[in-house]
C-alpha cells in the first residue's frame, strides 16, 4: 500500500517522492509506504484551504455542516471494524481498545453534528452603561479560517476527530498533519469525509515529517489556529513559533491517583490496572503515580500485583490480548532504561520490568522518589509507581509536586474529602471514584501548568475555533 497527501481532493504519491515505511509495531511487517509531502505541498495545502474557506466554507449553512458530520458518523459506524483493524496494524493497539476508540470517535462526530446548529451569540443590554440608550449590541461567533491540526499516534482517530470535527462544525477549513507512525487511519478518515459529502479543500491531508511540513504549518501566516496534541518539547516550540494565531496545546502528564483507606480496594485496583496499562501506558492521562493511604497500602499492593500478573500479553489482533507492543523498539528501550535507572537508585520492581522487542511487561514500582524519571517525567509506557501517604495534606503536596497538571483520580467514600481534594489538586480535571485515564468526549479536557493551553471536548473546542464579533446598532427612533 502506497499512500500520499490529499490536497484539494487529489492524492500526491508520485514515484519520485521520498518515502517512509509504516511498520506493524508487533511484528515489524511493513504496512504501507508513505509518499512524503514537502514544504511546497504545505504551501499548496494552506493556500487551497484558505481559498476554500472564503469561497465555500464561510458561507456554508450550519445545517449542511451538521449533515456532513452526521453522515460521517454513520459511515464510521458502518466501517468500524476496518478502522479498528487499521489501528491495530499501525499502532499496535489491542483490538478491543481499538474498537472502543472507534465508538468514541462516532460520538465526537455526532456531538459535533448537533452543536454545529447551536453556535450561539448573545444580545448585550447596551443601556446598562450611561449613554447607551437607544443602542443594541449583538455578539456573534464566526469561524477563524484555516485550522492546522497536528495529531499523535496513540489515538490516531479519536484525537484527530477532536480537532477536525469541531473545526468543521464551526465553519473552518483544516490542514491535517497526522503522526508519521499512524497515517493510514488519517488517510482513511479523509476518504470517509469525502464519501460523506465534504467538499474538496475543506480537509487537506499532509503526510510528512514535523521538520518538513509541521513547523512551516505552525508558522504560516494564512493559518489562523494550531491545535496540537503531543510532547511538551514540541508544544513549547509551537508556542514560540505560532505568532499571534490561536493555539491549543494538549501536552504531557504524570497523572496522580489517590486511594484513601475507605475506598473499595478490589474495585479500585481493577480500575487502576486498566488506568495504568491500557495501550501499554501510551495515554496522556495514564495512571502514573498511585498514592495509597498507609493502612491499606500492603493490601492494595498485593492485589495490584496479582491483577497485573493476570494480564494477557501478546498479539494485539487477538481478542484476549490486554497488552500489546509499544509504538516502536526505541520507545520500549527508553522506558526500560527509566526502569533500570530507578532500580539503580533504590526503587523496587514489584512485577514486570522486562522487555522483548517492542513489548514491555506491565511494571509496578515502589520505594520511588521524585528525582527518578518514572515520577518526575511522563513515562508514556506501562509503568506505574505506588507510593504510601499518611493524610490529606501530605498527599495533596505529593500530587501537586509536578510540572504537569492534566487529570487526577481520587478514590474515597467521603464526599467532603473528595471535594476538598478536587479544589486543591492542581490539574485541569479531577475524577472522583474514577481513574485519571477516563475521558468522555463532551467534557472540557485540558491541563494546567506545563500540561498545555486551552480545552478540547467538542463544545469547548468549537468555542476556541471561533472568534467573537461585536455588532452595535444605534436606533434613530
Amino acid at each position: 500500500m502506497r499512500i500520499g497527501s490529499i490536497i484539494d481532493g487529489i492524492e500526491r504519491k508520485e514515484e519520485n517522492r521520498e518515502t517512509l515505511p509504516v511498520r506493524n509495531p508487533y511484528n515489524q511487517e511493513k504496512v504501507a509506504d508513505l509518499a512524503l509531502a514537502d514544504e511546497s505541498d504545505l504551501e499548496e495545502a494552506v493556500n487551497n484551504s484558505f481559498e476554500t474557506f472564503h469561497s465555500i466554507m464561510k458561507t456554508m449553512p450550519a445545517h449542511e455542516r451538521s449533515d456532513i458530520l452526521r453522515r460521517a458518523a454513520d459511515l464510521l459506524e458502518e466501517q468500524a471494524e476496518d478502522f479498528a483493524e487499521t489501528i491495530v496494524q499501525e499502532a499496535g493497539k489491542p483490538i478491543t481498545f481499538s474498537r472502543a476508540e472507534i465508538k468514541r470517535s462516532v460520538q465526537v462526530l455526532r456531538f459535533s453534528s448537533e452543536l454545529a446548529k447551536h453556535i450561539m451569540g448573545e444580545v448585550i443590554p447596551m443601556d446598562a452603561a450611561v449613554g447607551g440608550e437607544n443602542r443594541i449590541g449583538i455578539v456573534k461567533r464566526e469561524p477563524l479560517g484555516v485550522v492546522g491540526a497536528i495529531t499523535p499516534f496513540n489515538f490516531p482517530l479519536n484525537l484527530s476527530l477532536h480537532k477536525i470535527a469541531p473545526a468543521i462544525a464551526a465553519g473552518n477549513t483544516i490542514v491535517f498533519k497526522p503522526a508519521e507512525k499512524t497515517p493510514i487511519t488519517a488517510y482513511k478518515l479523509v476518504h470517509l469525509f469525502q464519501e460523506a459529502g465534504l467538499p474538496k479543500g475543506i480537509l487537506n491531508l499532509l503526510i510528512g515529517t514535523g521538520e518538513e511540513v509541521g513547523s512551516p504549518l505552525v508558522a504560516h501566516d494564512k493559518v489562523h489556529k494550531i491545535s496540537f496534541t503531543g510532547s511538551l518539547p514540541v508544544g513549547k516550540n509551537i508556542r514560540e513559533n505560532a505568532g499571534f494565531k490561536k493555539v491549543t496545546l494538549e501536552l504531557g502528564s504524570n497523572s496522580p491517583n489517590i486511594i484513601f483507606d475507605d475506598a473499595d480496594i478490589h474495585q479500585t485496583v481493577t480500575a487502576l490496572v486498566k488506568g495504568a496499562f491500557a495501550f501499554s501506558g501510551q495515554v496522556c492521562i495514564s495512571a502514573q503515580r498511585v498514592y495509597v493511604q498507609k493502612n491499606v497500602y500492603d493490601t492494595f499492593l498485593k492485589e495490584y500485583v496479582k491483577q497485573t500478573n493476570a494480564l494477557k500479553i501478546g498479539d494485539p489482533k487477538r481478542e484476549e490480548t490486554d497488552i500489546g507492543p509499544m509504538i516502536n523498539e526505541e520507545e520500549s528501550k527508553r522506558a526500560k532504561r527509566w526502569i533500570d535507572d530507578a532500580a539503580e537508585k533504590g526503587a523496587n520492581i514489584e512485577t514486570g520490568g522486562t522487555r522483548d522487542g517492542t513489548i514491555l511487561t506491565p511494571t509496578i514500582m515502589t520505594n520511588v522518589d521524585k528525582n527518578m524519571k518514572i515520577i518526575g517525567e511522563e513515562v508514556f509506557a506501562p509503568i506505574v509507581s505506588v507510593i504510601p501517604f499518611d493524610n490529606e495534606e501530605e498527599v495533596i503536596a505529593f500530587a501537586n509536586d509536578s510540572i504537569y497538571g492534566l487529570q487526577a483520580g481520587v478514590f474515597t467514600k467521603d464526599i467532603d474529602r473528595a471535594l476538598r481534594l478536587a479544589d486543591q489538586l492542581e490539574t485541569g480535571g479531577v475524577w472522583i471514584n474514577e481513574i485519571s485515564t477516563y475521558r468522555q468526549d463532551n467534557h472540557p479536557y485540558g491541563g494546567v501548568k506545563q500540561s498545555g493551553i486551552g480545552k478540547e471536548g467538542v463544545k469547548y473546542a468549537i468555542e476556541d475555533m471561533t472568534e467573537i464579533k461585536f455588532i452595535g446598532i444605534k436606533r434613530n427612533g
